[in-house]
């Protein structure tokens, strides 16, 4: 049989150093019902590496919404030179058992932020955990990326702002020390718009402010994400944090792309509706090519990556930016 070849292999051909994963590591937080527990990828060799913290999203799926999941992301932005943090929310599956009566339960969409920043304060701590990592993480780069829930986490941590529904209190969750972001399926404007079945069980969405989202991000959204649990609005309610939030911002439109982008979650998820490994190493090399140029101006990879797949007939999707 013929080895498989990725369409980013083909129109990039990168290479692929050996990537190492350790998990779990853990994190004492204090006031955190459990402790943190994150995943931890980054390539074998190389130094000066940026940071991604990568927040998964609240599928059904015991493995694939935790630190276990989003693998084929993971993998190849370690490959290209990242370290990649993925924390077990609470909102994960598996913990459900054990947090599922505790307040903010079952989305902790305020615990999601608190943990991206958690990681941050403990980044040493990690590197201690991890002595392969020793002395070879640059802690002022970091990006958060994150899929649909875990995108609505990102938003908040590059500056989105909401209203807390059982409180009334404007929440401002903004990191500094986060410089850049990815966005992938992200949640869109509030209001009346956010007006599916969901909208009961998600108020927060409703006051979703993206117009203070300002750290420079990509954002990520598939042409037939059509998300009507959320809203009747289509797909492009998804590309809206790119529209509201002010620039600098660049928007990748993935062509035939549905709510898991073919499945970045994981391979051969039931939950995936359009499943191309494809799709997937499309989606996974243009944020890291995003973000190693954001991180490093004269790295020519996100130009590179855009001229590759994003352009001529064979185009697996469209860039603009702001």
């Amino acid at each position: 049989m013929a080895e498989w070849t990725s369409v980013a292999d083909t129109h990039l051909n990168p290479s692929a150093p050996p990537v190492m994963s350790v998990s779990p590591v853990t994190l004492a937080v204090p006031g955190r019902p459990l402790d943190l527990e994150v995943r931890v990828s980054a390539p074998v060799t190389g130094t000066d590496l940026p940071v991604i913290l990568l927040s998964h999203g609240h599928g059904a799926a015991y493995g694939l919404s935790s630190s276990d999941g989003y693998l084929p992301l993971a993998k190849v932005w370690a490959a290209r030179g990242f370290v990649v943090i993925q924390p077990n929310h609470l909102s994960a599956p598996r913990l459900g058992r054990q947090v599922g009566d505790k307040p903010g339960a079952p989305y902790f969409w305020r615990s999601r932020t608190q943990d991206m920043s958690a990681i941050i304060d403990r980044l040493a701590e990690i590197e201690q955990a991890v002595p392969q990592l020793a002395g070879r993480v640059d802690r002022s780069k970091i990006a958060v990326a994150g899929h649909s829930l875990g995108a609505f986490t990102a938003e908040l941590l590059l500056g989105a702002k909401v209203t807390d529904p059982d409180t009334g209190e404007e929440v401002n969750a903004l990191d500094a020390r986060i410089t850049q972001g990815v966005v992938l399926c992200g949640i869109g404007r509030g209001g009346d718009t956010f007006n599916g079945f969901m909208a009961e069980h998600m108020p927060v969405f409703r006051t979703t402010d993206l117009t203070t989202m300002t750290t420079p991000a990509l954002v990520v959204a598939g042409d037939k994400d059509d998300s009507r649990h959320w809203t009747t609005m289509g797909p492009d309610w998804h590309a809206d944090p790119y529209h509201l939030a002010p620039g600098p911002k660049a928007l990748l439109t993935v062509f035939d792309g549905e709510h898991l982008l073919g499945g970045i979650q994981g391979f051969d998820s039931t939950e995936t509706t359009d499943e191309s490994p494809d799709r997937v190493a499309v989606v996974a090399e243009l944020a890291a090519a995003y973000l190693r140029t954001a991180f490093n101006p004269a790295d020519d990879a996100w130009q590179t990556a855009r001229d590759a797949l994003t352009t001529g007939p064979d185009a697996y999707g469209r860039v603009e930016s702001k």
